[in-house]
This record gives structure tokens, sequence and C-alpha cells, in this order.
């Protein structure tokens, strides 16, 4: 069973991280805040933002990147950036892979980027866009994960509601 993991460094702004809770809730991933947060988990923000999901969120706290290393030493890191080599549909997820997004102003910092280039990858944008916001980008890239792990674990399938019984 595919068990993915998103891991945040540094995040900055709660409704951010609060949809991201929420995304994680809805798809059985595993989230890791890296500290420090640019915000506390009880503010209103993320209860907004993640509404009344945020109590079935299986949420990791580490006060910095090297705890997240200790604690979780084989971990495979897929590292979101803008400076990417790899578009995050051309690499392979495993079930149990982490993929990293870093914190809103400033993204992964760049020795921790060094020491993982083939492991880097970007959403595709065009222009000058700096860059997207951060649950987006985490929606985007969770769901391909999702998808090449064939959406294990996740309901395909609903039942008819009223709408879909009169356009068949």
């Amino acid at each position: 069973m595919a068990t993915l993991n998103i891991v945040l460094f540094e995040p900055e702004i709660p409704a951010n991280t609060g949809n991201i809770g929420r995304t994680c809730v809805a798809t059985n991933t595993r989230l890791h805040l890296i500290e420090p947060l640019g915000f506390r988990l009880n503010e209103k923000e993320i209860k907004r933002a993640g509404m009344d999901y945020w109590q079935d969120l299986d949420v990791t706290r580490y006060v910095n990147f090297q705890e997240f290393l200790d604690k979780n030493p084989d971990a495979k890191i897929y590292m979101a950036t803008t400076k990417g080599k790899n578009v995050y549909t051309e690499v392979s997820y495993e079930p149990d892979c982490y993929i990293m997004f870093g914190k809103e102003s400033a993204g992964i910092p760049e020795e921790i980027l060094a020491h993982n280039k083939d492991r880097c990858i970007r959403i595709p944008m065009v222009g000058e866009t700096r860059s997207l916001n951060l649950s987006n980008s985490v929606a985007i890239v969770l769901y391909e994960a999702l998808r090449q792990n064939h959406f294990d674990h996740m309901k395909l399938e609903g039942s008819l509601t009223k709408f879909e019984d009169y356009i068949e």
C-alpha cells in the first residue's frame, strides 16, 4: 500500500499548511513539518484552511532538517524546486517516498539542494513566473505520485448522485 509523505521545510503561511494538511488527510498522506514554522499550529488560519480535518492528520514536527534526517534515515526524498533538472512527471515515485517543499519566501536552501541534485524536481511554468502557490504545488506533485501508484488505497468510484442519475 502506498503511504506517501509530504515534507514542508519551514512553512511560513498558515493557510497554505492548513490546505496541505487537508489534502494529506484526503489522500492518506503523512505530513512532516520542519521548524521553525512561521505560525503556531493552533492559529485560526490553520483550522480554517484545514477545516475539521486537522485532527485526522498524521503529522510530525521536527526541530530542524537534521532531526528529520535522523528520524527518517532511509527516506527517499524528492525536492521540489524551480531549480530542479527533472520535471515532476519524469521521476518514478516509490510508494513510501518523501516529497519536500521549501518555505514560501525562499524555497529549499541551496546547501540542501546541492547534495540532492538528482532528486530535485520542478513544475514547468511559462515566462518569468517565479513560482506557484505552495499548497497548489503540493497538490500537483502529490497527485502525480498517487497516480503513479495507481491511487492505491483511494476510493476511485463514488455512489451515484441525483445529477449522475440525470445524465445517464
